[in-house]
């Protein structure tokens, strides 16, 4: 494979950043996969900021809603997988905090409520075990699976 100029670089990666939402992580490693070196990497990556095709915070709102509603996943695992992505709580925290509580606990009490649809379990206590282990497992914090977990139960 030959070696991209700075210019071929920066074209392919304000490509890459135009098709869809990346965050600074994921177009750093694009371009250490494209064999760039250090110092053009660097240079890109801050035309590319500076410019607005890379935007933290734009990508955060975007990954915090989609992980939520459409992969219906908790707080806590949306957190995880940015904080993988080297982008500041700081940033993420704001987006986290932005999700409406009523829907949270709502998607919540779905995903218990086909979750245990399909789990057997010989006793209440083992059937609650596997449902808590799958809301965290799903990323939602143990204080609001017991109350969801709870209001399911009043609900039957």
């Amino acid at each position: 494979m030959k070696e991209l100029s700075e210019k071929e670089a920066l074209y392919k990666a304000a490509a890459y950043c135009s098709s869809s939402e990346h965050c600074l992580s994921e177009v750093a490693d694009k371009l250490d996969g494209w064999g760039v070196s250090p110092a053009v990497k660097e240079s890109i990556l801050q035309y590319l900021l500076k410019e607005k095709y890379i935007d933290e915070n734009r990508y955060c709102r975007c990954f915090v809603s989609d992980k939520f509603r459409y992969n219906k996943w908790g707080k806590n695992k949306i957190a995880q997988a940015l904080w993988q992505k080297k982008i500041s709580k700081d940033v993420f925290d704001v987006w986290l905090n932005e999700i409406d509580e009523q829907e949270y606990i709502d998607v919540l009490k779905e995903l218990i409520a086909a979750k245990k649809k399909s789990i057997k379990a010989k006793s209440s206590y083992e059937l609650n075990g596997k449902l808590i282990r799958f809301a965290l497992g799903r990323g939602f914090e143990m204080e609001m699976i017991k109350r969801c977990i709870n209001c399911t139960d009043d609900e039957e």
